[in-house]
């Protein structure tokens, strides 16, 4: 699997140079990578999204790692847990009801081997990790109890052991996506808002999430990885939480205001911005006038594009789209 664009270097080169602020050709795109969700770890199947080198035509939704029951939302392509009937009915109780896998016991050998050729790209491998903190709180108590017990003094030392032994389950599944597995970064899933604002202050995240999440993108760091936030809402306040942890890329949603953020923030994580058409503006059929909108979307980042590159969320990615914004960006760059 590899990129048709003919690059002078390998798109996981320049994605990694442009994480990192080194330099990249082009401004990279979500099609430079691979997103990997191998059917191994079971909260990718209880969630819906196994994406690895085999068909998959098992089941979806069901029970994820610690015996939370998804239930696969067909409208929403995804699934959720059914709310009301809590697996916590108390976070004091996780000591006691929280069971974390044996690792071990999982055939890595077999993954890797179904696996390998899928994995052979020159793109950024992405490996997928769902159900972050917060989110994993919300799966044990719901979400009203979750965001209670982030504040709430006498449940936050249960919290904060929770994370701390979540923490260091995630650091012993990442050695084991990286011992099997030819992955370059981690896309670590763990939603802080709705449309409107983030569920929490600043203050609170900083409190009850900044030192967990440090611990995890350290540990990424430490292995060579990069670190990708996957994180929905309009969680623009929360941004410096993010740097504090060290977090190398956040997407994010339209709904905040990529431009402000990649100005006021840019040269310490990567913004993601979405791809300028869609239902509402369709892609110019001539290519002159393609071109045109390119350059003229890219226009609000081409000054710093060099200290704050940017990357195109091309989710669901048309290849005269992509060759534009190559060529487009590469000119852009070449002037710096």
């Amino acid at each position: 699997m590899s990129s048709n664009l003919h690059t002078p270097i390998t798109p996981k080169e320049n994605y990694i140079r442009a994480a990192k602020h080194q330099n990249p050709l082009w401004l990279p795109m979500k099609s430079d990578s691979v997103n990997f969700a191998p059917r191994i770890y079971p909260d990718n199947v209880a969630r819906a999204f196994v994406i690895d080198g085999q068909p998959y035509e098992g089941p979806v939704g069901g029970a994820d790692i610690f015996g939370v029951v998804w239930k696969y939302i067909p409208v929403a392509g995804g699934s959720m847990v059914e709310p009301g009937n809590p697996f916590l009915e108390d976070i004091s109780e996780w000591k006691e009801k929280v069971h974390f896998p044996d690792l071990d016991s999982w055939d890595w050998e077999k993954s890797a081997e179904e696996n390998r050729e899928f994995l052979d790209t020159d793109k950024l491998v992405t490996i997928w990790i769902f159900n972050g903190l917060f989110e994993r709180l919300i799966s044990f108590v719901d979400f009203e109890a979750a965001a209670i017990a982030l504040v709430d003094e006498d449940q936050q030392d249960d919290v904060r052991e929770l994370f701390q032994a979540l923490v260091e389950f995630y650091k012993k599944l990442i050695d084991k996506f990286v011992a099997y597995y030819n992955i370059d970064a981690v896309f670590f899933h763990d939603d802080w808002g709705s449309q409107r604002a983030a569920f929490f202050s600043l203050d609170t995240c900083r409190e009850m999430l900044v030192p967990y999440m440090r611990q995890i993108v350290d540990h990424c760091h430490s292995k060579g990885l990069l670190f990708d936030f996957h994180c929905c809402g309009k969680n623009e306040a929360l941004v410096p939480a993010m740097l504090e942890c060290g977090m190398d890329i956040w997407g994010g949603q339209p709904m905040n205001d990529k431009q402000m953020l990649t100005n006021v923030y840019g040269e310490d994580i990567m913004i993601g911005v979405h791809v300028p058409f869609g239902p509402n503006k369709p892609i110019p059929e001539d290519d002159d006038e393609l071109y045109r909108q390119v350059e003229v979307f890219l226009q609000p980042y081409a000054e710093e594009a060099d200290k704050k590159p940017i990357f195109l969320m091309d989710l669901k990615p048309d290849e005269r789209v992509r060759r534009a914004f190559y060529k487009c960006s590469s000119k852009l760059l070449m002037k710096k």
